[in-house]
Formats: C-alpha cells, sequence, structure tokens
C-alpha cells in the first residue's frame, strides 16, 4: 500500500460526510466515498471537501463523471453531462445499430460521441464544439476510440469530406431560455459555461440552426438528434419539420427526457 494513502493519515470519513451534510449535500454519504476515492493526500482531501462545501459541482471535484457506463473526463469551465442524456444515445442506438459515422455536435465534454462509438464499436467519429475548453476535454474523452474533434460554430466545424454521410447526428443543444438561465441551480450557473446553457430568447436558436442544417450532412435515413424539455418539444419538432426531416419525439418519463428524432428520407 501506498503510504501516503494510509488510512491513518487520512480524516475520519465520517468527519468527511459530516462536512459535506452540513453544507446541504443532500448524498453525503456516496459523494464522500468518492471524494476520498480521488484524494491522494490528506492535503489534497482537504481541498476536494473544501471545493464542494463551496458548490463546485462534484463531478469537477473529483475531475469524472459516469455517462452510460463510461467514466468522462470533465474539468472546469466544461458542461457535466447529464444522467437523462444517456436517453438520447439510446435511441440513437435503437434508431442505427449499425451506423459508421457519428458526429457530436455541441460535444461539450465528448461524452455522447464516446458513449455511441463505445457501444457500437468500430466507428468514424467526429466530435465539434465553439468552446476551446470543451475541446480539449473532448479530445481525451474520445482518444480511446478514435475520435475526432473539432473547433468552431456548429457545422462550420466539420470537415467537408462528411457532407452526406452522417449516420448518427447527435446534438445536445443548449435550450434553456436566456431569461431563465438565472433559475437554474448554481452547480450549473456558476460554474458551466453560458454557451452550454443559454439557447436564446425562447431556448430553441441553437435547436431550430442545426434542424435547418442537418439535412445536407446526414447519409439517406441517417437520424439527428436533439434533447430538449417537454414545454419546447413541440415547436423543436416543428423546426425538424421544416429542415425536411421526418421526425417523432421519444419521452422517457422517469428521467424526464424528451429527444426529437429527425431522418432524412431515403431518397432525398
Amino acid at each position: 500500500m501506498d503510504p501516503s494513502r494510509s488510512p491513518s493519515r487520512f480524516p475520519p470519513r465520517d468527519a468527511v460526510v459530516g462536512a459535506l451534510r452540513a453544507a446541504g449535500c443532500v448524498f453525503a454519504e456516496d459523494e464522500a466515498e468518492l471524494i476520498l476515492a480521488a484524494a491522494r493526500t490528506p492535503e489534497g482531501l482537504a481541498g476536494l471537501v473544501e471545493r464542494r462545501v463551496a458548490g463546485l459541482p462534484l463531478e469537477l471535484v473529483v475531475g469524472w463523471a459516469e455517462f452510460h457506463g463510461l467514466r468522462i473526463d470533465v474539468e472546469p469551465g466544461v458542461f457535466v453531462p447529464r444522467r437523462r442524456t444517456e436517453f438520447l444515445v439510446a435511441q440513437a442506438l435503437a434508431g442505427a445499430p449499425h451506423a459508421r459515422v457519428v458526429v457530436d455536435l455541441c460535444c461539450g465534454s465528448g461524452a455522447v460521441g464516446a458513449a455511441l462509438a463505445s457501444a457500437l464499436g468500430p466507428v468514424e467519429l467526429h466530435a465539434a464544439d465553439i468552446d476551446p475548453a470543451a475541446v480539449r476535454c473532448a479530445r481525451r474523452n474520445v482518444a480511446g476510440v478514435g475520435g475526432h474533434v473539432h473547433g468552431g460554430d456548429l457545422f462550420e466545424a466539420l470537415p467537408a469530406a462528411l457532407r452526406g454521410r452522417v449516420d448518427i447526428l447527435a446534438a445536445n443543444v443548449p435550450y434553456v431560455p436566456t431569461g431563465e438561465v438565472a433559475l437554474l441551480p448554481a452547480e450549473a450557473r456558476d460554474h458551466e459555461p453560458l454557451t452550454a446553457l443559454d439557447g436564446g430568447a425562447d431556448g430553441l436558436d441553437v435547436l431550430r440552426r442545426v434542424a435547418a442544417g442537418a439535412g445536407e450532412w446526414l447519409a439517406p435515413g441517417g437520424s439527428l438528434l436533439v434533447e430538449t424539455s417537454e414545454r419546447q418539444a413541440a415547436a423543436a419538432v416543428e423546426a425538424f419539420h421544416r429542415g425536411g426531416l421526418t421526425t417523432r419525439l421519444a419521452v422517457d418519463e422517469e428521467l424526464h427526457a424528451h429527444v426529437v428524432i429527425g431522418t432524412r428520407a431515403v431518397g432525398a
């Protein structure tokens, strides 16, 4: 055993749990286990606990988030993948189990692309984000599946050779209305990039741009999948229709997940 990891050198687990509980952490026991596992020294542990007590999201404290069975690296300034987005991944896999070209647009940490590529096997994976911090983080997360990450604004970031070839186009776009960003939990509002949260006046600005441009990038029979909210779903579906896609809405009530799926017609 590494002497620096000796339990006797660390504060008692109960002390960590107590500090987290006093700060309002609902799952203090579970969080304490993750923080203790991430700490390398007593001083490091104290720093991790201090950051969590100050309100830094647990995933950013320990440096990773669990997503679709994978451990996804995250870092300050990068959107933390949500468990409800696993429903988008499941819908993509069910609709295109033999997909060979996958794009993760507005990729953030690259969690969606990494999950799809891990489940599908060898694929040509491309991810893109406008935020340099996200691009840097995503490159770490997709390296193991041979993914390529590009920096830039939506489709402008992608290689032109992908036009008409994409089987799965997953776009976890920002969809919080501008006026509601201030109402988000502090963990998101204060620690995640505004570009990953703010979707414009009604929350659908980026979604509309993606829906309008997706058709020329999708292969015949390829699908675009975008997460949205229940109250935005009807308008999101209409945006997909205007983009020339055959559209349906998939819902998981337990996860509170709503995914709009638009498919390019085979003869289009």
